[in-house]
């Protein structure tokens, strides 16, 4: 493209629609009220969302290899923003659980295909300045989101939160003209894979959300954990028996590709214990405002947004895998000390505390997906991007069950607010410390961390 940094812009645009979804959390009194929904019903209206995105993400992927990224991207964007209209419409509960798969569908579709579109703009000694640009629109959106939901939701009520994506989606839509479209490829599509891989993936979010549910039996999470494992397994061994799987399993063979994939899990999971726990610290324990608590969460985001351009620099001077390590080791440094503080800690501290964590997520980000994408040969750029994606989505969604579990079990012998306080201490304590343990039990194999293995390749 003669102007890549517009085309970036589009991209941006449409991938805002999924972190611009943290502003249904604003919303979700407001919607339990108006649906005269049970408080654990409401859980619904995430789980049908994050099941839908993130079971289809790597075969949404696949296809924008085979298709065309722009095409899925299109597409994607089209069925946003049917389903976010049929949100903000709908007129009883299940027909709005309905509307949100829907949109989880449209989600996987755009979402999937935006860090290949991204890096098909630039030329390839450029290609982490593109995944800083995008990692910093979705850090934007992420950002603004908490504001502009509690904006629309007191204007407006909270079907604004939907419609506003609407013609968000549509404007992105109209300019998606402005983006490269190659020409199909003409290899196959696995179609029992990807109904494999599907299954595998939705069973086993399934059965993390279902872990952190009182009201359900522990042996329906296992149950749904093992079915998971056996349908990789299937997964794998169909896979070594077709020419074109939608991704190949003897990449996780190699110590170097499996090792970053986890700790990027791992990282959100730990990082996730930012939005699930620190709003109620920041409005119950140090009593800040709506307002004031919106404003400190967003330094988490703010400092992606430093992160992100920075780890393209840091890629360039050190390499990949240093910069990913770096950015872990900021993460775990971030949420560490957060489980010591109390109702006298300074906000000025654990405002600097949750910068340093979004730092190293944006450092982490950039340059995690950089490695996943010099890995897949570039006519699979789409099951790259949309495995940073998912191994992403993994780590959130597993972070609700285990945080939780981890905030229950440090509240045991303590009333109240003590202990909520003690719940967070040792949430936070195990989440930061234990991602900083896996970081330095990686350097077993000291390989992971080193670019001096990497065939020379542009950046």
């Amino acid at each position: 493209m003669t102007r890549p940094q517009l085309g970036l812009v589009v991209v941006g645009l449409g991938a805002s629609l999924a972190p611009l979804d943290i502003a249904v959390n604003v919303a979700l009194p407001a919607i339990t009220g108006h649906f005269k929904l049970a408080l654990g019903d409401v859980q619904w209206l995430v789980i049908c969302y994050v099941l839908v995105y993130g079971s289809l993400m790597l075969v949404a992927g696949k296809l924008g290899d085979l298709f065309g990224h722009r095409l899925l991207f299109r597409i994607g964007l089209l069925i946003s923003a049917v389903g976010c209209a049929a949100c903000a419409a709908a007129p009883d509960w299940s027909l709005f659980l309905w509307a949100r798969a829907v949109q989880g569908i449209g989600t996987a579709l755009a979402l999937s295909c935006t860090p290949a579109l991204a890096t098909s703009l630039f030329p390839e000694s450029q290609r982490t300045k593109a995944l800083a640009g995008f990692a910093s629109a979705m850090a934007l959106a992420a950002a603004v989101g908490p504001f502009l939901g509690g904006a629309l939701v007191e204007v407006w009520g909270w079907p604004a939160v939907y419609w506003v994506r609407v013609p968000i989606a549509l404007v992105t839509l109209a300019l998606t003209g402005l983006l490269p479209s190659p020409k199909p490829d003409a290899r196959p599509f696995d179609a029992l894979g990807a109904v494999m891989l599907a299954a595998c993936m939705s069973t086993l979010l399934l059965s993390l959300v279902l872990s952190q549910r009182r009201e359900v039996a522990g042996l329906w999470a296992l149950g749904l954990l093992v079915i998971a494992l056996v349908l990789l397994a299937l997964y794998v061994r169909h896979a070594s028996h077709v020419p074109e799987p939608i991704i190949r399993p003897a990449l996780f063979a190699d110590a170097r590709f499996t090792v970053p994939n986890v700790l990027n899990i791992l990282a959100n999971l730990a990082g996730f214990s930012i939005l699930l726990l620190t709003p109620y610290y920041l409005t119950n324990v140090l009593k800040l405002t709506p307002l004031g608590s919106g404003i400190v969460l967003a330094m988490a985001f703010g400092g992606s947004l430093t992160g992100a351009p920075l780890s393209a620099f840091l890629v360039r001077r050190i390499g990949q895998r240093p910069t990913v390590f770096v950015g872990i080791a900021l993460v775990g440094l971030g949420l560490l000390p957060l489980g010591f503080t109390g109702i006298d800690t300074p906000v000025l501290v654990v405002a600097s505390l949750l910068v340093l964590e979004g730092i190293g997520q944006g450092l982490l980000t950039v340059a995690y997906t950089d490695i996943v994408t010099a890995t897949l040969p570039p006519r699979d750029r789409g099951v790259a991007g949309s495995l940073s994606l998912l191994t992403r989505t993994l780590g959130i969604v597993g972070g609700a069950s285990v945080l939780t579990a981890l905030q229950a079990r440090g509240a045991e012998g303590f009333a109240g607010m003590a202990g909520f306080l003690a719940g967070y201490r040792f949430a936070f304590v195990v989440a930061g410390g234990g991602l900083l343990v896996a970081l330095l039990l990686s350097c077993l194999w000291p390989r992971v961390w080193s670019n001096r293995d990497d065939a020379p390749r542009a950046r």
